[in-house]
């Protein structure tokens, strides 16, 4: 799962079983299994970033949602809705959407934080928060960036996924099944938990402008457009090693997507459910232009 970041936003978006993009007119392109709904976004306008519910891979999951942040602060939501992770249309003002496993959350104009949805593991407990500037979501934890660069964490912490209160100098975050990364102002990452599959082993990346986290994948961008993965590469999800001049990445349960600067696609991992069916998607966002 990609960080929504205050101000600027997602323009990619992997879950379980789906894919998600912004294209730069404010529609959004979908691809993948939308059982749930979680692809219906045909009539969407004025789109500026999207989220997508991820979820580890396992018989019991598989459906998700979809969210969208619309120019004018207000919040789309399409797909499963069991404990009401949908349930946004009453938001206003919001700068930022992140979404997880039967979860959504929304960074206020003024730094607060909006959640709605499973309440069981205290991963919506976000009334407290302030000074936010950028939002993820977990599986069963949620993570927020303050101003000041340093990081707050609630939610399941049984692999100590939520241990972040000591991170400074952060420009993003991103959380993933058991995992939380943070990205420092000088290209350096930090990451706490118990991943699997060796997705935590990033201490020695270096030059790092953009993370994002999948189930049990951790995924980097370079400075200089290059991509480096690591964590479990059971479907060739970590298989990025090629990837040049990416300006926007996501990670999914198995899957990664990867934006070029010449406005093409590049995936990588699981192709069940045409999830990764996006070499026709054109005309796509950048997350550099307002």
């Amino acid at each position: 799962m990609e960080a929504a970041v205050r101000g600027r936003g997602s323009v990619l978006a992997a879950a379980r079983r789906h894919s998600v993009a912004v294209r730069q007119n404010g529609t959004v392109v979908t691809v993948g299994d939308g059982r749930a709904g979680e692809c219906d976004v045909d009539r969407w306008e004025n789109v500026i970033a999207v989220a997508a519910g991820n979820v580890h891979t396992a018989r019991n999951t598989g459906k998700s949602h979809t969210v969208a942040l619309r120019a004018d602060g207000t919040v789309l939501a399409t797909g499963w809705n069991q404990d009401q992770q949908c349930d946004i249309g009453g938001w206003r003002d919001i700068v930022a959407v992140a979404a997880g496993w039967r979860r959504t959350l929304g960074v206020h104009s003024d730094g607060t934080v909006l959640a709605t949805g499973r309440t069981a593991e205290g991963a919506c407990d976000v009334e407290t928060w302030r000074d936010i500037t950028a939002v993820s979501c977990g599986d069963w934890h949620s993570v927020g960036l303050r101003e000041d660069g340093s990081a707050i964490a609630t939610g399941n912490n049984q692999r100590g996924q939520c241990v972040v209160e000591d991170w400074r100098n952060l420009t993003a975050v991103a959380a993933s099944c058991v995992q939380t990364i943070g990205l420092k102002h000088d290209g350096r990452v930090l990451t706490t938990g118990t991943p699997a599959s060796g997705a935590g082993d990033i201490g020695q990346w270096e030059e790092i402008v953009a993370v994002a986290a999948g189930s049990h994948h951790t995924v980097g961008v370079t400075a200089a457009g290059r991509v480096l993965a690591a964590g479990d590469n059971s479907h060739g999800q970590c298989d990025v090693a090629d990837w040049r001049h990416v300006v926007a990445i996501a990670a999914g349960s198995a899957h990664t997507l990867g934006l070029c600067a010449d406005g093409t696609l590049v995936s990588a991992g699981n192709t069940a459910d045409g999830r990764r069916d996006v070499t026709s998607w054109a005309n796509i966002r950048r997350p550099d232009v307002d």
